[in-house]
Order: C-alpha cells, then structure tokens, then sequence
C-alpha cells in the first residue's frame, strides 16, 4: 500500500470519528486538508473518487449507481440544493446523497480543500457552486499530523 493511501484512509478514519451528524462536511474536509489532500472529483452515476493528495493521486471505485446505458437527468439546481441540505441536515446516508445529486444532474463535483468549495456540474457546462466555513479542529483530530 503506498503512503498515499495510507495517508488518506487514516485521515478519512479520523473525520469520520470526529465529524458531527448535523453540518459535518467541514470537519471531514477540514480533516483531509491537513492530512495533505487538495482535491477531490467524484464522477457520477460511475461513483468513482479521485483524491489529489501531496503525497500522490488515489482513485476510490464505489459501487456505481447505476449500470448500462440510459439518459443523462436534466440539471436541476433547485433538487441538487435539497438534496445538499438533507445531507448538511444529516437526514440521509452519502450513498443517497450521491443518488438524490445524479438524480438532479450532477454528472461530477469538485471539491477544493484549500478555497473550501464545491462545484456541482451538469453533462451541458451548468455548475453550481457553494462554500463551505472553516473549522477548527483538535490537533488530535488531525489524521497523519500533515499540515
């Protein structure tokens, strides 16, 4: 296993076990930003994960959420901003987050660790941008110690 991954899986262990239900994202962010990870691409319906990392990329394969050929959903901001406030709500799971995003259109979203950004994107160029607030953490909280 290379350092990149065992940076990243010991950070992501480390924000699950810190970050609140509700509002929790800027601490998992927050948590992989110290731990050196600068971006991260999810591909949607693929549920494939690319970490841009200090120490090297690393691609996350989750089970897709759907298989075979079928119609790209219209881009819907106002269903993608539901769906981003159940999950900020903590009403959900991220699987389901991830189907209620593809479901309103979003066929990839980048996060920024560094600007704490998240851009939603459509198959037609549409985007949807939304910060995220800083936090403090802990420094027990800190995955490897990276900053």
């Amino acid at each position: 296993m290379s350092k990149a991954i065992e940076n990243l899986e010991s950070a992501q262990q480390a924000a699950m076990a810190i970050r609140p239900e509700v509002g929790g994202f800027p601490y998992f962010a927050e948590t992989l930003r110290r731990a050196g990870v600068t971006r991260n691409v999810w591909t949607l319906p693929a549920c494939q994960s690319l970490f841009v990392t200090n120490d090297g990329p690393v691609v996350f394969q989750g089970s897709p959420l759907a298989t075979g050929m079928m119609d790209v959903p219209r881009f819907n901001r106002e269903a993608l901003i539901s769906a981003l406030r159940r999950d900020q709500a903590g009403e959900g799971t991220f699987p389901e987050f991830l189907a209620s995003s593809w479901s309103a259109g979003v066929v990839r979203y980048e996060v920024d660790f560094t600007a704490r950004t998240v851009v939603y994107c459509g198959c037609n160029g549409e985007e949807y941008l939304e910060q995220y607030p800083a936090v403090e953490l802990d420094s027990s909280h800190v995955g490897s110690g990276q900053t």
